[in-house]
């Protein structure tokens, strides 16, 4: 025991008489007056793998440091200690004179050195009011930017400097407006052109007493046997009616001729307004019912799709002038084409319809008031056929009553026109409603006159609608 108290009683003594060991370059210096007998109190924030230098006007004889992980006391001199933040948190620490009586306590916290990084924001965005702080193991950020990309951008950033993005506390403020108003117009044309023209022939002849019967008829036309009916002129007869006696020999033709037009018009201009960086969605139309499965007694289990005019995009606002646009749009209709029928028999089962859909998706950028279409001619089909009676049907002349010809186009074509706007909120009383101003007419404007709303002037407000006299019901 006393070799022992010998040995640490020689290297206390080495380490007073020591010479001052140089400060590191990296060390802040902490200078406390402890006269007056009055203890003394403070409070300091290291940066992590730094050190920070004790300076007192009184020896000190003992340091305690709760908890020496966090922070490392090393002793030089009875009046300079150094701290070395060796672990990122809180502790304290204890000075004690040769009486030992308490003459300085310190609570440290150990923090990540962010100045690098505060000056890293500050070369790569400049205007930007960002301020870096750190808490704990974590970097927080504050202050203000232009818009969500330059806040994006100083997350990432952070991100990397602190090792992971759950390490970073974004408590940015975007200055920019972040509203984005997108007006879209819809505009859809589906052209049909059918044609058919033919000539069917019936004839009934009889040779040595035998009845012969010959015809020509279109039964597999692109039109469909209920459109080749739709129109003809017949000339001559060789059926038995009551129209026209039987004949022995007699001949029959119908010409066939046919030409429809269709055309059908779709135009939708929706208007919607999101945040930068959320979604928005618009639907006009509708949802049909598809079984997907059965339970355990044995009922069907439906499913709604969606049909109609649709719309989904998100808006991020890149700069006060400049709008990344992702949308999404789509145009669908019920069509029998593709349709199947599930399950019974002689008409009893369900049938499903399908969808004709026309989508598009795609990201784009463009400024504030800014327009981009996505446009063409979608669908460009076209089918001819010709049916006629084999070898005849080359006949000159002739050969033009053996034949049928069935001509089909369909073209559809589709303009999306896109408009995005950075918005500020405006009050209810500046937006102008449809039914601004409608006024449902008297009963003698609706029968005497067959009105469907009552008429005024556009510069003058629209009549009461509450008629004069006694109104309400009638209680007996």
């Amino acid at each position: 025991m006393r070799t022992r108290s010998f040995i640490a009683a020689i290297v206390v003594a080495l380490a007073f008489a020591a010479p001052a060991a140089a400060a590191p370059s990296n060390a802040r210096v902490i200078t406390i007056s402890t006269q007056g007998g009055a203890r003394s109190h403070e409070r300091i924030t290291l940066a992590l793998d730094k050190a920070a230098i004790v300076q007192l006007d009184t020896d000190a004889r003992d340091v305690l440091v709760s908890n020496p992980d966090i922070v490392d006391a090393v002793v030089r001199t009875p009046r300079r200690i150094f701290l070395l933040a060796q672990k990122t948190g809180q502790t304290n620490a204890f000075f004690f004179d040769s009486k030992g009586q308490q003459i300085l306590s310190i609570d440290i916290r150990v923090e990540k050195d962010v100045t690098d990084l505060a000056a890293m924001m500050r070369a790569n965005m400049p205007g930007t009011g960002i301020k870096v702080s750190a808490l704990n193991d974590s970097v927080v950020l504050t202050g203000s930017v232009g818009s969500a990309a330059e806040a994006a951008r100083a997350q990432d950033l952070a991100a990397r400097f602190a090792g992971a993005p759950e390490k970073v506390v974004n408590m940015l403020k975007i200055t920019a407006r972040e509203q984005v108003m997108l007006s879209v117009r819809v505009s859809e044309m589906q052209r049909t052109i059918a044609k058919q023209f033919g000539i069917d022939l019936t004839g009934v002849a009889k040779a040595g007493g035998v009845p012969v019967f010959g015809s020509t008829n279109n039964q597999f036309s692109l039109l469909g046997q209920a459109l080749s009916d739709a129109s003809g002129v017949q000339v001559g007869c060789a059926v038995v009616s009551t129209v026209c006696a039987s004949a022995s020999n007699n001949l029959q033709g119908v010409l066939k001729a046919l030409e429809r037009v269709g055309l059908i018009h779709t135009l939708a201009e929706p208007n919607l307004t999101a945040v930068s960086g959320e979604t928005a969605k618009f639907l006009a139309g509708g949802e049909f019912p598809v079984p997907v499965s059965r339970d355990r007694d044995g009922n069907i289990t439906v499913e709604f799709k969606q049909f109609g005019v649709g719309l989904s995009f998100t808006p991020v606002v890149l700069s006060e002038n400049r709008i990344s646009l992702q949308i999404s749009t789509e145009v669908s209709e019920l069509s029998n084409t593709g349709s199947f029928t599930l399950g019974g028999t002689s008409g009893t089962g369900v049938t499903i319809p399908a969808l004709a859909v026309r989508r598009a998706e795609t990201t784009v950028e463009l400024p504030s008031g800014g327009s981009f279409a996505i446009a063409g001619l979608l669908q460009n089909t076209s089918k001819q056929a010709i049916d006629a009676f084999p070898g005849i049907k080359d006949m000159p002349v002739l050969g033009a009553l053996f034949r049928s010809r069935d001509f089909q186009s369909d073209q559809s074509e589709l303009v999306v026109l896109v408009s995005a706007y950075l918005v500020d909120p405006t009050h209810a009383s500046k937006i102008a409603l449809p039914t601004d101003k409608f006024v449902a007419p008297s009963d003698p404007e609706t029968i005497l006159l067959g009105k469907l709303n009552e008429t005024h002037d556009a510069d003058k407000p629209a009549p009461k609608t509450t008629p004069p006299g006694k109104v309400g019901f009638i209680v007996p």
